[in-house]
């Protein structure tokens, strides 16, 4: 999105107030999006202000004033009779009560509260003006994420057991602004079975998301988000006839990116009766159609072998691998994914560590034609039942996550742990995270300079490079590329080169690898003894 020009903004605060942090704070937002700034200072005569405002003919007046609502009714009055009929534009900001004496006065275009968040001000700034039109808010993600900057989109997942739930639900999103981006959550049986409807079980019906059935149902979802600030939506791809869903999603919602897997959603996991191999090969040729089209893509990998306590090596070569075979595939735009907390236990020492690496080795993928966009997220399985404890976690994982300089914020509701979020639910979480990404932007201690974290971070890119070494050595003969190759991702599967605890039991994977929260990292260690092994060892005795 274009930035306005270099336009003056001329700012004071009124009368006899000297409270300026929120004014300050409106000023620096502008700095950063193009604007030049005056700044008068603190308890500024009403004459001074009209005089300054006469003398520079400034684009924008900024106003502010945080004492009474009465006291400042009179400040306004005598503003408005000392600049007569030559009034600029002007935005007021204060205490809600003075902000209605301001709304009252006539003066102000648009007034801002405690309550409002920078994305509002920058929708403000940019002459948007908040109006609930299309054409107001970017309907693609590279434009979403441009016009948003410097604060991440904030996305959540949302589904009802119910289509009309839903639907209200996502209208009532849309219209309260909470979210830049309404992630789609489809029941099982959607993501399993929906161009297979002879396959629903309907007792099954609403269970983890909602029950979308025909296309129509999409239509009627992505309809219901057109107002407001009109959110981008997208939904996961499903389990089984990926490439016919991804149409559906991409024609009835402008799937904002697709969100693929590389190894999963087939006999590995049991979210499919799909084989491994073929199930692979597929998910990259949907990959692949998705870079055709020129739409986003996240290939979410590597935390689910984390969430079935896969060590920490593998989750870092997962994400990478992820990435390499999104560009392999010709995807331009990548979303990276990184989920803190997982598995639960993981200290923010060892998490940052993880993700430090993660970042080092998908960034190195970077060119002229595959950029990538940091996506961070709030582990599920670290959310405390209680409200209190969960609210805590949700914000201090986001002050953590913010050290990544993060593109998207996926929000994880406080109520995850005890039910799928509501609207009000969704709304009071993405306020929270909005204060601290508000906070950290404001100014955070560089995390990723404390020596642990380093530490941590080297040794998993050593680790990395063993195991990878180890995957490219298995693939069959004439694999070409091995690390984009489907076969040697099932040989290295089957072979225990990529395993996890909780696969255990299952038809494809070894499952014999054992892992322990050691000082809050996710190691494998000696079954008999408990002690942490290092990578080379884990692959020798494999071997």
């Amino acid at each position: 999105m274009p930035r306005p020009g270099r336009k003056l903004i001329l700012a004071a605060a009124l009368g006899d107030c000297v409270h300026v942090a929120g004014l300050l704070g409106f000023l620096r937002l502008a700095e950063g999006d193009g604007w030049r700034t005056r700044f008068l200072g603190p308890a500024v005569p009403v004459r001074e202000l009209a005089g300054a405002i006469a003398a520079e003919a400034p684009e924008l007046v900024a106003v502010s004033y945080r004492l009474t609502d009465a006291a400042a009714a009179r400040l306004f009055e005598e503003l408005g009779a000392a600049l007569e009929e030559k009034r600029p534009r002007m935005v007021f900001g204060g205490t809600p009560p003075v902000c209605r004496a301001a709304a009252a006065s006539g003066l102000f275009e648009a007034c801002f509260g405690p309550e409002s968040a920078p994305a509002e001000v920058l929708v403000y700034l940019r002459g948007e003006r908040g109006e609930d039109r299309a054409e107001a808010h970017p309907g693609t993600l590279l434009e979403r994420m441009e016009a948003a900057r410097p604060l991440p989109l904030i996305r959540h997942h949302f589904g009802q057991p119910t289509l009309e739930a839903t639907a209200a639900g996502i209208e009532r999103l849309a219209a309260a602004r909470a979210l830049d981006v309404v992630s789609l959550g489809p029941d099982q049986n959607a993501q399993a079975c929906f161009f297979r409807p002879g396959e629903i079980d309907p007792a099954q019906d609403g269970a983890g998301g909602v029950p979308v059935r025909r296309p129509e149902d999409f239509a009627l979802l992505y309809q219901a988000s057109r107002r407001g600030n009109h959110p981008l939506l997208r939904c996961y791809s499903g389990t089984r006839d990926i490439l016919r869903l991804a149409e559906v999603l991409l024609r009835e919602i402008k799937n904002a990116w697709a969100a693929i897997p590389l190894c999963w959603y087939n006999e590995l996991d049991g979210r499919s009766d799909r084989p491994l191999g073929p199930a692979i090969a597929e998910n990259l040729e949907a990959v692949r159609w998705h870079a055709a089209r020129g739409v986003p893509v996240e290939i979410n990998e590597s935390h689910h072998w984390s969430l079935r306590e896969a060590h920490d090596t593998i989750a870092v070569v997962m994400a990478y691998l992820a990435a390499y075979n999104a560009r392999a595939a010709g995807v331009r735009h990548y979303v990276a994914q990184y989920m803190f907390n997982t598995p639960a236990g993981t200290s923010f020492t060892m998490d940052l560590g993880k993700m430090l690496a993660k970042v080092r080795l998908i960034e190195g993928l970077h060119g002229e034609t595959f950029q990538t966009y940091r996506q961070v997220r709030t582990g599920l399985a670290s959310m405390p039942a209680g409200y209190g404890r969960a609210k805590g976690q949700l914000g201090s994982s986001t002050m953590l996550q913010m050290a990544l300089a993060p593109h998207i914020v996926h929000v994880v509701g406080f109520s995850e742990a005890d039910h799928a979020a509501t609207p009000d639910d969704i709304v009071e979480s993405a306020d929270l995270v909005r204060q601290v990404i508000a906070n950290c932007l404001h100014g955070l201690p560089d995390l990723a300079a404390d020596p642990a974290v380093a530490t941590r971070r080297d040794e998993l890119l050593a680790e990395a490079e063993v195991l990878l070494d180890a995957i490219r050595k298995t693939a069959p003969g004439g694999a070409g590329d091995p690390l984009a190759d489907p076969a040697t991702f099932e040989r290295a599967i089957r072979r225990g080169l990529l395993d996890a605890p909780h696969l255990r039991g299952g038809p494809v994977a070894r499952g014999a690898m054992v892992t322990r929260m050691v000082d809050g990292a996710c190691r494998v260690v000696d079954s008999g003894t408990g002690r942490p092994i290092s990578e080379a060892e884990r692959l020798r005795r494999l071997a």
